[in-house]
């Protein structure tokens, strides 16, 4: 089920209190090492990570009105997730946190096309997603869309 938050504070509150440390501490993990071009705002009902329409006005073609994605992070029922854009479009980015993965984590990987999935907070590997969140910028990601994703 969606967030009807307005704003990730909102979105933060509405958590319950197991989760919110957690989501707080992805948030800030994600702000500090955002690269420029991107902005925070709710997209989809969760904290999204997007490219606005003023750098790339084609925004995103499953809906154009929307701006191109980036990450994404909810706190769902049985676990937190984290979506990655690039990570679902680019192999390389893929098999890079594949293979980084276990250095950072004792927990198996449990990851879709483009969603990281964490069933327990103390499971979350910081400074890994730190840098995953650095490796692309909003430039990066524009052509990683362009080239793997529209059509």
């Amino acid at each position: 089920m969606q967030s009807q938050a307005t704003s990730p504070e909102a979105y933060i509150a509405q958590l319950p209190e197991d989760r919110k440390e957690a989501i707080l501490k992805l948030r800030a993990t994600i702000l500090d090492n955002l690269p420029q071009g991107f902005v925070e705002e709710m997209s989809y009902g969760n904290i999204g990570y997007v490219v606005p329409h003023s750098p790339y006005p084609k925004g995103y073609h499953c809906n154009p009105k929307l701006p191109l994605p980036y990450i994404g992070i909810a706190s769902q029922k049985n676990y937190i997730s984290l979506y990655h854009f690039a990570i679902y479009a680019d192999e390389q980015l893929t098999d890079w946190f594949r293979n980084e993965y276990p250095k950072h984590s004792q927990t198996k990987l449990d990851m879709g096309k483009g969603c990281i999935r964490f069933k327990k907070t103390t499971d979350i590997p910081y400074p890994l997603i730190g840098e995953l969140i650095a490796m692309i910028s909003a430039e990066d990601l524009i052509a990683i869309y362009e080239t793997h994703i529209k059509r």
